[in-house]
């Protein structure tokens, strides 16, 4: 099985040219290698609760984001937001599918004119940027609307949770997001993270709603939370997220609905015990 490093399709052992970008593969059955592969960008992650990943682009670079996302850019880099796909169709259709993992129907694509620009992207919320350097064929699974800002490499598709019961009680709802490399791709989420490699069979049980991201390695589903009382009471809800191993679990502290509430009307009315009753009147609802 091979792989063109340009965009992370998949093409045949003796293909000539990508079935996919179009690009120039190398020696046939040698398809991992592409004539013209751009560096790999360089950043920096800023900040401690309010991050802000700031991205370095050099001549030919290109990378696209969240629309809305960027927070500065220098001059010399130019800005267009498109959607993506080569016909109407395709591009259509990546819209739909965009608006179902809840992202905007149009992607901001950046592209350095010369010598060395910067941009800068953060999130719309406090929290922190995880970036995922993505190999050829490898994949990663983010919460909906989790997505940032990644190079033109990385494919961003839709993945459906596998099991009815982990799209109705899971938090993270029927709809996830498949980034695919080559390339490095940037998640925000809400809070701090807390990191898991899982080896196999190993399991972790997870508030709903506070999972980021997961290897596609990583299997997703729910259980209930345990007893009657524990379940109304502890707070928690009905429900926990597991995640089975082999493969790494990024975790939350803190979800965009957790912060709604405590801002909101019912923060005033308390925290763990008003949650774990309104999941008895607000089964169907996702976290977010």
């Amino acid at each position: 099985m091979a792989f063109c490093t340009n965009c992370g399709g998949q093409v045949a052992d003796a293909a000539a040219f990508c079935g996919h970008c179009g690009s120039k593969l190398l020696g046939g059955s040698s398809a991992t290698a592409v004539q013209t592969v751009a560096p790999p960008i360089d950043y920096t992650v800023e900040g401690d609760n309010l991050q802000v990943v700031r991205v370095k682009l050099k001549p030919g670079q290109d990378i696209y984001a969240e629309a809305g996302k960027m927070v500065y850019k220098t001059a010399n880099v130019e800005w267009q937001t498109k959607m993506t796909g080569s016909g109407f169709g395709e591009k259509l259709v990546g819209a739909l599918k965009r608006k179902l993992t809840g992202e905007s129907l149009f992607m901001t694509h950046f592209h350095c004119l010369s010598g060395e620009g910067e941009v800068g992207f953060a999130g719309d919320f406090p929290g922190r940027v995880q970036p995922f350097h993505l190999d050829a064929g490898k994949s990663v699974l983010v919460q909906r609307d989790g997505f940032l800002v990644a190079e033109t490499s990385v494919k961003i598709d839709i993945a459906f949770t596998k099991k009815i019961g982990a799209g109705f009680f899971g938090g993270e709802g029927f709809i996830l997001q498949r980034l695919s490399g080559p390339g490095v791709a940037f998640v925000h989420a809400g809070g701090d993270f807390v990191e898991f490699n899982l080896g196999p069979g190993e399991l972790i049980q997870v508030d709903t709603g506070c999972v980021v991201a997961f290897d596609d390695s990583v299997n997703y589903d729910i259980q209930f939370a345990g007893g009657i009382a524990t379940s109304i009471f502890g707070g928690e809800g009905l429900f926990l997220t597991t995640l089975t191993g082999p493969g790494k679990v990024i975790v939350q502290t803190m979800t965009l609905a957790k912060l709604r509430r405590e801002l909101g009307v019912l923060g005033k009315s308390g925290g763990g015990e008003a949650r774990g009753l309104g999941a008895l009147t607000n089964m169907f609802g996702s976290e977010d």
